[in-house]
């Protein structure tokens, strides 16, 4: 393998080793954080800290392939799913110093088949994720497409778009995570350079950076050497999950920690774009109303205990990656997992507090680990109930079980709340969270007195007759689907292309939530039953419309 030095036995299982070391009481510290890999077997993760451009640490731990037992190295090539997208911004911003284009240009310009939705989008809305235009992975998903089972192409997103006839919101009103806009913009690179997308990067970025393991994969056919698998965990046992398109920009880059470091140290010694180049990466999208936001060209600005952090995460099919970096410290840290239940942004900040804990502010103490304050019962049942979002088509239903006030989270299931005090609680799952109770409504945040806003509202109690009024078949033009409505042992019923049948949960009046989305029903000056809108994260106001004689099913019957 590339750069690395014989392997060696820990702790009953193989840990690779680069040449860069940090050292041993370092290392034990960075082995303990990822012990859980170390068993035979086992998927895992590469880790590299960089330093001043520099590689000061690279360990791998786990399985690249369970198939064939081979191991990880350093030199593991993953699939890095939106860590991608930094890249994707970066080839548009060296368009722009090339002078081919300006982030202020019409997408439309480029993109001629995207709708003319009334509104200019520019590329710079793509890049911030303020465009309004809907995912593509969830438009794909409720056309009947398969993530990672079905080939996706940059063909069918595009055509999938050009149907879209609205936006999520106003370009600019509203910052919203939309994988369309990296797709978009990949197209716009490939478009204005007369190249690939995949020749393009490669040549204006990887080439010159020497990142000679690092490439757009547009063909997921194709053969990568070094290449890991992704995996999920399922009933105690690993199943492999690997991603099925060949589409890039939102996604499909490939690379390696050792690669990554030569991308992190343009940050600190720009050869590549020069200062000009770093300052717009990292420059702020801003909104309508002048405020700025967090989401930067591809990367997240933030901060972890006092230190400035800049950073993005990824997560497709059984890969998950995070790479952050500390600007003021010179800092960073990779890491690159295969198996999707991990959470590399977090195990990457606990190996930067290895090396810089005497830089940062203490950790805060968890509101979960406060004292609890306890409540009457009365109390307790009067806040019990259910609470709407309007604006985001959001539910939160709370329920007062056993003595405790609990916060239902599915059929079956709830999380029990402590109280900490002024109508405030925690989960007692430990999950970073605060619930402030006012009056008819509850905040919902990560810190007291921010976060969501849900009002108290009236359930939605729908009769059998109501009920029957929402039967029929309904169809969105924008995404050429057909879904059903039907009754089935007293419940209303969603059934769909490629999808098991979902259950309609009653929330407020002509509303359910379900398996796709909030599910609001239209009516006609009459009372009739319309259609329906479909609101679901990263897709708002999807109309679909009932059809006036709706083919009848076995389960309607």
């Amino acid at each position: 393998m590339r750069g690395t030095m014989p392997s060696h036995l820990f702790a009953g299982a193989l840990v690779v080793l680069s040449l860069a070391q940090a050292p041993p009481d370092r290392q034990a510290r960075i082995d303990e954080i990822f012990k859980e890999f170390i068993v035979p077997g086992s998927p895992g993760c590469t880790v590299a800290v960089y330093q001043d451009g520099k590689t000061v640490l690279s360990r791998a731990y786990g399985m690249a392939n369970l198939d064939h037992d081979v191991r990880l190295s350093p030199a593991s090539v993953f699939h890095v799913a939106s860590v991608s997208k930094q890249f994707t911004a970066a080839a548009i911003l060296l368009l722009a110093q090339d002078g081919r284009l300006t982030l202020d240009d019409e997408v439309r310009k480029h993109i001629a088949e995207l709708p003319d939705f009334g509104k200019k989008i520019t590329i710079r809305h793509l890049i911030h994720h303020t465009s309004g235009i809907r995912d593509q992975w969830s438009l794909l998903g409720f056309a009947g497409w398969r993530y990672s089972r079905d080939l996706i192409t940059d063909a069918d997103v595009l055509a999938l778009l050009s149907r879209q006839r609205e936006l999520n919101f106003t370009p600019g009103e509203r910052h919203l995570y939309s994988n369309s806009g990296y797709t978009l913009l990949a197209v716009i690179v490939s478009r204005v350079s007369g190249k690939s997308f995949r020749e393009f990067t490669g040549e204006r970025i990887f080439k010159p950076l020497g990142m000679t393991s690092t490439h757009f994969r547009d063909d997921f056919a194709e053969i990568v050497k070094n290449q890991a698998y992704g995996y999920t965990r399922q009933s105690g046992t690993f199943k492999l999950s690997v991603t099925n398109f060949d589409t890039a920009g939102a996604t499909s880059l490939l690379t390696t920690a050792e690669d990554l470091v030569k991308w992190d140290a343009n940050f600190q010694n720009p050869a590549l774009g020069g200062a000009a180049f770093i300052s717009a990466m990292e420059e702020r999208g801003r909104l309508n109303d002048g405020s700025h936001i967090d989401y930067a060209s591809g990367i997240v600005h933030g901060t972890h205990r006092g230190l400035r952090m800049i950073s993005h995460g990824g997560a497709d099919a059984g890969y998950r990656s995070a790479l952050n970096r500390y600007p003021d410290q010179r800092f960073g840290v990779s890491t690159l997992c295969n198996l999707a239940q991990t959470n590399p942004g977090q195990l990457a900040q606990r190996v930067a507090e290895v090396y810089l804990a005497d830089r940062m502010q203490p950790a805060a103490t968890a509101s979960n680990s406060q004292p609890e304050v306890p409540l009457p019962a009365a109390e307790l049942s009067a806040l019990a109930g259910l609470y709407w979002n309007a604006r985001e088509a959001m539910a939160r239903r709370f329920v007062f079980e056993d003595g405790r006030l609990k916060a239902r989270t599915g059929p079956q299931q709830t999380v029990a709340l402590k109280s900490i005090g002024n109508r405030r609680f925690v989960p007692e799952d430990g999950a970073p969270m605060v619930l402030a109770f006012d009056a008819n409504r509850v905040t919902i945040g990560n810190q007291p007195g921010s976060g969501d806003v849900f009002e108290r509202a009236e359930p939605f109690a729908p009769t059998p007759a109501q009920l029957a009024a929402y039967v029929g078949v309904y169809r969105s033009d924008e995404i050429e689907a057909t879904y059903r409505i039907v009754v089935k042992d007293g419940q209303l019923r969603l059934e769909r292309l490629k999808s098991a049948p979902a259950v309609l949960e009653p929330l407020v009046a002509d509303t359910f939530s379900s398996q796709p989305g909030v599910i609001r029903f239209m009516r006609d000056t009459t009372g009739g039953v319309t259609g329906f809108v479909l609101e679901a994260g990263r897709v708002l106001g999807m109309k679909f419309w009932k059809e006036t004689a709706p083919a009848r099913r076995s389960s309607d019957q």
